[in-house]
């Protein structure tokens, strides 16, 4: 059964020849985030985003009537105020009192249209958002493990989180309110126009005005805002390497220079926010005075129209609560333009992760494996992770079925390589890796994965209880399988010794459990999938003597019967294995049993001796 592969290899990559190559590529590293802060093509940007909703397009028609409803009433109600204020002149009580029950009804409808359509409109992006989630998530478990290598997590987090936070908002909130801003704008000018043309063109006196300093303003907020992000992207990336490697930070002492790095991005952030927020506090007292500017000459123009007889108080009343309204369309279309900019940005980088084409498919003729020996041969491979960079260098062995193959060498030779272009989390650059005689290329990759188990020496366990971990191995395990396969692992013991047994809750990769408890489980894990080839990764190199005795006996379990390859730390525990493959720089430079390596008195020989005098000065 298919382990999580896509977690469990992100561990790989801090084994030893892995960490050399982390030198070589960290240059490569952040090139993604921030660097798109607005849309480069909006439109092809918002063409993608619209596709996400046109499942929804009568819910869509739905918003669209109750809001333009809804603005209707919203222009209704100073409509009607002018004929109150009208019936009162003309001391008629009915009149009044009718025209104000009409004013209250038009509020009060407009209030609920306006709650139904916000309501539905909140309904079609939430399930529009949850589509798009879907197959960024779902992309993303496509992608090789190269991507991984060189995207920061917290850029990638971002995207699944901050970026499709942007998209909500503008979605559930900001839509239906540009309908309504435009719908506004529109009908209190036609408004305008009906009621008294002189007064209406006294009024647009200022609308030239606001629209340019709406415009100028608009173009100053968005750039500060930009930069907001940006700040606010180098903050949520420090704080999540920060709290992932809070045991290192701990360990070294290094907890004052990471709160000064905090501190000195947060600091930017602050600036930048301080900025932001300026430039956008600009457009309501200016739009303020504006409207007050509008405001005095309608009710200087109406004044002296009201004392010539050319039109009602009435008239004038409607045109100032319309004056008054008259800005507030603008004010809200421009800050719409800033959210609707940063939601295309955040669209745009959202589809760039979608469009990223997986490094390694599956050939058009792949073959389906079910069953296989495991037979596993390598011809001459060459790989490099960056270009001219080599890391294997002609690698040749073979593993017969039931075989297990040791590899051993100093840290960065190329050992933790070697299964990872096994596994085909890298495609080689020369030569050729077979399993059965079939190329691992013309294999599909879930098939040759579901052949294969890994016990890493660092444990990935995920926040479930025990039980979940060990089947998560075989999903379809029932719950005495997982539990034979525990005993299997000598890990039955301890776990019922837990306070809820197999059904303990552990919490994010298992830290209430000790080292070599992990390992135990892992191991369950492991028997439970029941792989035909297994790969030990240093599986223990990181517990005492004791609980390596328990481990080693659980691993002669899992080993039996299967072609396995193990990385081994210390090496009194590969001496039964078939063969070793000693490797130096990319190369196996001797290989034979324990005792025939040992005879050569080679590289293999002064390995061995030192970590023998190494372990007998410890012990004394």
């Amino acid at each position: 059964m298919t382990l999580n592969w896509a977690t469990e290899v992100t561990l790989m990559s801090r084994k030893a020849d892995s960490a050399q190559r982390t030198r070589q590529v960290i240059g490569h590293g952040p090139r993604l985030r921030g660097n798109i802060e607005k849309a480069k093509d909006a439109r092809g940007a918002l063409r993608r985003l619209l596709a996400y909703l046109k499942p929804y397009r009568l819910s869509l028609l739905a918003v669209v009537v109750l809001t333009i409803v809804s603005t209707l009433l919203s222009l209704a109600g100073p409509y009607l105020l002018g004929l109150a204020i009208d019936e009162i002149f003309v001391a008629s009580d009915l009149g009044l009192l009718r025209v104000s029950l009409m004013m209250l009804g038009a509020y009060v409808a407009g209030t609920v249209v306006s709650i139904g359509g916000g309501w539905i409109m909140a309904a079609v992006s939430q399930k529009a958002l949850r589509s798009l989630r879907r197959d960024l998530f779902e992309h993303l478990q496509t992608l090789s493990l190269s991507f991984f290598d060189r995207t920061p997590t917290g850029d990638l987090m971002s995207r699944l989180t901050n970026d499709v936070d942007t998209i909500n908002q503008v979605l559930r909130e900001n839509v239906t309110r540009l309908i309504t801003s435009i719908l506004m704008l529109v009908g209190i000018i036609v408004m305008m126009f009906r009621l008294n043309l002189w007064l209406a063109l006294g009024s647009l006196v200022v609308f030239p005005i606001m629209i340019m300093m709406t415009a100028i303003v608009g173009r100053r907020t968005r750039s500060s805002f930009r930069g907001l992000q940006r700040q606010r992207g180098r903050l949520n990336g420090l704080m999540e390497e920060t709290i992932s490697g809070q045991r290192v930070v701990i360990a070294f002492g290094q907890r004052k220079s990471t709160v000064k790095s905090f501190n000195k991005v947060n600091e930017a952030v602050r600036v930048a926010g301080i900025k932001a927020m300026t430039n956008a506090m600009l457009i309501p007292p200016l739009m303020g005075i504006l409207s007050n500017a509008n405001i005095a000459i309608v009710a200087g123009l109406g004044g002296w129209f009201v004392l010539n007889g050319l039109t009602s108080v009435g008239i004038i009343a409607t045109f100032i609560t319309y004056s008054r309204q008259f800005a507030q369309p603008l004010r809200q279309m421009a800050n719409l333009y800033n959210s609707i900019q940063s939601a295309l940005a955040g669209s745009e980088r959202i589809f760039e992760i979608i469009d990223k084409k997986p490094e390694l498919l599956d050939a058009p003729d792949a073959l389906h494996v079910e069953d296989i020996e495991g037979e596993v041969e390598f011809r001459h491979v060459d790989f490099e992770y960056v270009p001219n960079v080599p890391v294997l260098k002609d690698v040749s062995f073979k593993a017969d079925p039931g075989q297990t193959i040791a590899l051993v060498g100093p840290t960065g030779a190329g050992k933790t390589t070697i299964i990872n272009v096994l596994t085909r989390f890298y495609d080689i650059n020369g030569g050729s890796i077979t399993i059965d005689g079939h190329d691992i290329n013309k294999i599909k990759k879930d098939d040759l994965r579901r052949q294969l188990g890994i016990v890493l020496q660092d444990v990935y366990l995920f926040s479930g209880t025990v039980m979940e971990n060990i089947r998560y191995g075989r999903l379809d395990a029932t719950d005495q399988e997982c539990i034979e396969a525990a005993k299997l692992a000598n890990a039955d013991g301890f776990i019922r010794r837990l306070p809820q047994g197999y059904n303990t809750q552990l919490s994010e990769r298992g830290s209430n459990l000790s080292q070599g408890q992990r390992q135990l489980l892992s191991i369950a894990r492991a028997i439970i999938a029941d792989p035909d080839i297994l790969i030990l990764d240093e599986a223990t190199s990181s517990v005492d003597t004791r609980t390596e005795i328990r481990i080693q006996e659980a691993l002669l379990r899992l080993l039996e019967g299967r072609t396995s390859l193990v990385i081994a730390h210390r090496l009194s525990t590969i001496r039964k294995a078939d063969q070793l493959l000693v490797i130096n720089e990319g190369r196996i430079i001797e290989r034979g049993s324990h005792e025939e390596l040992l005879e050569k008195q080679g590289f293999y020989y002064n390995l061995y001796m030192s970590q023998f005098k190494r372990n007998n000065s410890e012990a004394k």
